[in-house]
């Protein structure tokens, strides 16, 4: 069991799954791109998964998918404050999904309460660890990689990685308790590498608390048959289940009720 002190809020690990519901708020986002892009349909949306048990409301404004087109920190910022302070109204623990510091400082200022950085405080020389330390919130460090070429052992790897994440949030005075590690599914990987990290999860909780992202991933598609990203629920709470089994705290989410419902079960087996 472990308090995690959010700003204003508390979350409180290990006594079961935690869900963090996805709020895209970019037109081109790989499973639901431009349908919450709008201040009305993301609060609506946000208000919809908060309802379906969302512990976590997590704001991105920049799509990160294969092949995406960076935009501007200044569009990025306006694309998610205006959303991140109506969030923040209904009382939601809000995440901010960005790797640019100017970013993640604007979201702060408007009340977000944590940092999901898909490059591990690594992308810009101390600048996003500054700014988590001044504002004293929790961060989710992904993995992450330019390429899908691994010449050492994958969880090794991984574990490179967040050594590094360490060595950094050690050097700006972060507690290593305020941070979560996320694989990276997805991200520098492809359909065999990310199999790999999921059936040996377990390998990388001796780091620390464990967010796993799997939601609607091309992989699971592609084991079931192409199908498209709306249509991946069921293999996205496969991977839900495996991953609570496998000691994961957080799922990351676009389907919030159908998660969180399989999690209650899993969590009642797994957590006696």
């Amino acid at each position: 069991m472990q308090i995690l002190q959010c700003r204003d809020k508390k979350l409180e690990l290990g006594k079961k799954t935690l869900i963090m519901g996805i709020l895209n708020v970019t037109p081109d986002s790989f499973s639901d791109g431009g349908t919450h892009n709008t201040l009305e349909k993301a609060l609506e949306h946000a208000k919809l998964m908060l309802k379906e048990g969302a512990d976590i409301i997590d704001i991105g404004g920049e799509s990160t998918r294969p092949g995406y087109t960076k935009i501007t920190e200044e569009e990025e910022i306006a694309r998610v404050v205006p959303i991140i302070k109506e969030v923040v109204k209904l009382g939601a623990i809000v995440s901010i999904d960005t790797y640019k510091f100017k970013v993640a400082k604007a979201a702060f200022e408007a009340g977000a309460h944590i940092l999901n950085d898909i490059w591990g405080l690594q992308y810009d020389n101390g600048k996003m660890a500054e700014i988590v330390k001044k504002y004293n919130v929790p961060v989710i460090a992904m993995h992450n990689q330019e390429d899908k070429i691994y010449n050492d052992d994958i969880i090794f790897t991984i574990k490179k990685f967040f050594k590094k994440t360490h060595d950094i949030a050690e050097k700006y005075g972060i507690p290593r308790d305020n941070i979560i590690l996320d694989p990276g599914i997805g991200f520098g990987k492809g359909i065999d590498e990310n199999l790999e990290v999921l059936s040996r999860l377990e390998e990388l909780r001796e780091l620390g608390r464990i967010l796993l992202g799997a939601s609607r991933k091309r992989f699971i598609g592609t084991i079931l048959n192409d199908l498209p990203p709306q249509e991946r629920v069921e293999g996205t709470v496969a991977t839900t289940v495996i991953g609570i089994e496998k000691g994961v705290d957080i799922v990351r989410v676009h389907d919030v009720l159908a998660n969180k419902r399989a999690a209650m079960v899993a969590d009642r087996i797994i957590r006696r």
